[in-house]
């Protein structure tokens, strides 16, 4: 009887074993960059400091440069949020071959579950890298609580300082918008697809808010209120273009 019982709990392990195997290559197979999130070393890349991963071989000048620019996003974090409450490890690609072996496509860079940020060879830059940390910053302030879309994309633009999409100095605006700016995530995919610069659009409005209401603590006040559970004050959404 205890050798049946045995033999039973061994053909369970057995399976769930090769269950959770089948869920790991289904994983790394439909979902490769949360799987080199998760391993970077599975992906060939190599540790060039804690939470910051390369593809191996790189000349000292461009392992200096992918410390440089990982440096420089962290205070363009750090300096508007006032700390960091998250750190998302940083996968960096200096070519295109190590970019789609992760899992990327065309974009410069993108933060992968709010817990990791992937950067492209067209990524490898301050602006780009704040951009995808305050992100993963914004969400990990925010404990589950949500914003659209446009608001955190805007915002995102702004802590990177993106000179695509906003001016210099004074009124950033480049490009205001009265219309209505995309919520969720898949309408914002869709709409910044068609238009690039809804970034600047979404940008403009953010920037406006944060410059009428006290700054970067504006936004920290924001956050913690949203964090606590209160919802998105409707002054915040961009108003709706005049009928006629």
């Amino acid at each position: 009887m205890s050798r049946r019982r045995g033999r039973r709990w061994w053909i369970a392990g057995a399976a769930v074993a090769v269950l959770l195997t089948a869920a790991v290559v289904v994983t790394a197979i439909a979902f490769p960059s949360v799987a080199a999130t998760t391993c970077p070393g599975c992906y060939g890349l190599e540790r060039l400091r804690p939470g910051v991963y390369a593809e191996p071989g790189l000349p000292q000048d461009r392992r200096r440069q992918v410390s440089e620019v990982v440096e420089q996003a962290n205070k363009r974090v750090r300096d508007f949020f006032g700390g960091r409450k998250s750190s998302p490890d940083l996968l960096v690609c200096l070519s295109d071959d190590c970019y789609r072996r992760i899992g990327g496509g065309r974009e410069r860079g993108i933060a992968v579950l709010n817990r990791a940020v992937m950067l492209s060879p067209r990524g490898v830059d301050p602006v780009i890298a704040s951009h995808e940390m305050t992100h993963v910053e914004l969400h990990a302030r925010l404990n589950g609580a949500e914003v659209p879309q446009w608001f955190d994309e805007g915002l995102a633009v702004l802590v990177s300082d993106d000179p695509r999409y906003l001016a210099p100095t004074g009124d950033r605006c480049l490009l205001d918008s009265r219309q209505p700016l995309p919520v969720t995530l898949e309408e914002w995919l869709r709409a910044a697809s068609a238009d690039p610069q809804m970034y600047a659009k979404a940008a403009c409005q953010v920037s406006r808010w944060v410059g009428t209401n006290g700054g970067k603590e504006a936004v920290r006040t924001l956050v913690e209120r949203l964090s606590a559970g209160q919802p998105f004050p409707d002054l915040l959404h961009p108003p709706a273009a005049a009928a006629g």
